[in-house]
């Protein structure tokens, strides 16, 4: 029988696989390569889009948050001004209420009462004077308490005092001022 060498041919053919599966592995190591690089590209991309994004956002918070401090600034001034225009208001309101405190005084004064001194203290007014008499006095208090404007009145302090006759007194007395709104709202049930 006649001997054929296959060895070179076979050595030659497992050469030849080896190669191909050398260029095979490095083909693959190439495109996984060039797919992890692809990768790292893509992420490192979306990664600075969101870096841009989130900064974008900053200053966009940045900026709404100086038009909010702002906007509690432009609150807290009209807060100012409308409290400001409420004394005001109220100042306007309460100013013709010194001229009925004086009338309604004269109208609740009888005669043989005459009043020497007055102080207001908030809503309270101190009258000191001179009566003809312990009766006037009395008068004086009761017209007081029946006038819209006055509640209240409280006899401090009564003196014989001859200035206006035998049975003349010096007297103090404290009475309190009703304010506009209560007068507004009793006037409808009266």
């Amino acid at each position: 029988m006649a001997t054929i060498n296959l060895l070179p041919w076979r050595e030659e053919y497992r050469q030849q696989e080896k190669n191909k599966f050398l260029k095979i592995g490095a083909l693959v190591l190439v495109a996984a390569l060039a797919v992890v690089f692809l990768w790292d590209r893509v992420i490192s991309a979306r990664l600075d889009n969101q870096v841009s994004r989130n900064q974008l956002l900053q200053q966009e918070v940045a900026k709404l948050d100086k038009q909010v401090g702002e906007i509690s600034e432009l609150k807290r001034r009209k807060q100012d001004m409308l409290e400001r225009m409420e004394v005001i208001q109220s100042l306007q309101a309460n100013r013709p209420d010194i001229v009925r405190i004086f009338d309604e005084l004269v109208r609740a004064t009888p005669e043989g009462v005459f009043l020497v001194e007055l102080r207001r203290v908030g809503e309270a007014i101190s009258i000191t004077g001179y009566a003809e008499s312990n009766n006037r006095v009395s008068s004086f208090m009761r017209n007081l308490d029946a006038s819209y404007k006055f509640v209240e009145p409280n006899l401090t302090r009564v003196v014989a005092n001859d200035t206006l006759g035998a049975q003349g007194n010096r007297f103090e007395l404290r009475v309190q001022v009703t304010r506009p709104e209560t007068m507004v709202k009793q006037e409808p049930g009266a």
